[in-house]
């Protein structure tokens, strides 16, 4: 079943958290709204859930009015299964209780199948008598998913699920869980403040900022096509070059360049978005001097220095080792040209750089 947000808008004490929210998720789809603290991506998946009710917009969950000024379908009536940051597992109850709570209604054996089928789906079957307390959060995590997913629900609502995992078990959970979620063919949406989480689960990717949807978008075009500078800031790595339009080309010191919009007009001058992937080591290109470097393993981000004093950062692999001072050189390899109006702000703050991990959201 699909899941339609259109335009919704609520708040608490007259203050407006959620404005305008706009989007849709077709069955098996999953989507993300990502954000900084603060952002309201949370409240808007609490209205989705039913937990908050609406002062504009409508929710409609296989095509039926979950949520609308007025009228609000209770949780339980809505057929959406969520999972929480913490789990929130029965600390009493065993593996097999846990995902069966919600299975009243089947008989014994129908019940029994169900769970045994949930276990295998998430890889923890034969540990039906365990207790929360006798697994890793790795383990609670999937018995959480197993649990909402019991009931066959026609959406799935995450709430930062892996934020209280560690590096390593994060990837892999998320890895694992898109897998489940896309062989039961529920139409998902997550929240989370994780950049990288977003890009590996979703299909699509919103970014919330001050409770408006900046771009929906899936995670290949939020990166490489950013709507405003807040996007490319909070999606990536990314500098800035200075370019002007000219006989119908982009001018910069890497340049020329085809421009990206016809629109432009001669002499416009502009600001060329540069992910450090755009660039690429080259011997005989563009002079570039090493001003520092950050070993990443696999590979080395390098802030590097142009020959008119810009400055852009490139992520070569570890096989290209340069030092620092060292000029080397290089070029541009960009399939999408970016440009920016020169005012710095295209009427939307700019986060710091590199700002892809802001602090949990509480809203």
């Amino acid at each position: 079943m699909s899941l339609e947000v259109r335009g919704i808008q609520l708040g608490y004490d007259q203050e407006m958290v959620v404005r305008g929210l706009d989007f849709r998720l077709s069955a098996g789809e999953i989507g993300c709204l990502l954000g900084p603290s603060g952002c309201g991506k949370t409240t808007a998946l609490r209205a989705i859930a039913g937990f908050e009710p609406l002062s504009a917009g409508e929710i409609r969950i296989g095509g039926k009015l979950a949520s609308a000024v007025g009228r609000t379908v209770l949780p339980e009536k809505r057929s959406v299964g969520m999972v929480f940051q913490d789990h929130a597992l029965f600390p009493h109850l065993t593996v097999d209780e846990n995902v069966g709570f919600g299975l009243h209604r089947l008989s014994g054996k129908s019940r029994q199948t169900r769970v045994t089928e949930l276990l295998r789906l998430v890889g923890l079957d034969g540990l039906e008598d365990r207790y929360p307390h006798e697994l890793s959060g790795g383990q609670q995590q999937r018995i959480a998913l197993a649990r909402a997913l019991a009931p066959e629900p026609a959406v799935m609502l995450l709430d930062e699920p892996f934020s209280n995992l560690d590096t390593g078990l994060r990837r892999q959970m998320g890895e694992d869980v898109r897998s489940i979620l896309k062989t039961r063919g529920t139409a998902t949406l997550l929240v989370t403040h994780d950049q990288q989480e977003a890009f590996t689960l979703a299909d699509q990717v919103g970014l919330m900022y001050e409770g408006r949807l900046l771009q929906w978008d899936s995670p290949y075009l939020l990166y490489h096509q950013p709507a405003c500078r807040y996007v490319a800031g909070f999606t990536g790595r990314g500098s800035y070059l200075k370019a002007r339009v000219a006989g119908g080309r982009l001018e910069h010191v890497l340049g020329p360049s085809e421009l990206p919009d016809s629109s432009l007009a001669d002499g416009e001058e502009l600001e060329l978005l540069i992910r450090p992937d755009d660039i690429k080591p080259e011997p005989d290109g563009f002079p570039a001097r090493v001003v520092s470097r950050q070993f990443q393993g696999a590979e080395i981000f390098y802030r590097l220095a142009l020959k008119n004093g810009e400055e852009i950062g490139a992520l070569f692999t570890s096989h290209n080792n340069f030092a620092v001072d060292e000029t080397i050189g290089i070029r541009l390899d960009a399939r999408h040209m970016i440009v920016f109006s020169t005012d710095g702000t295209d009427g939307i703050p700019t986060p710091p750089e590199n700002q892809t991990n802001p602090e949990p959201s509480g809203t």
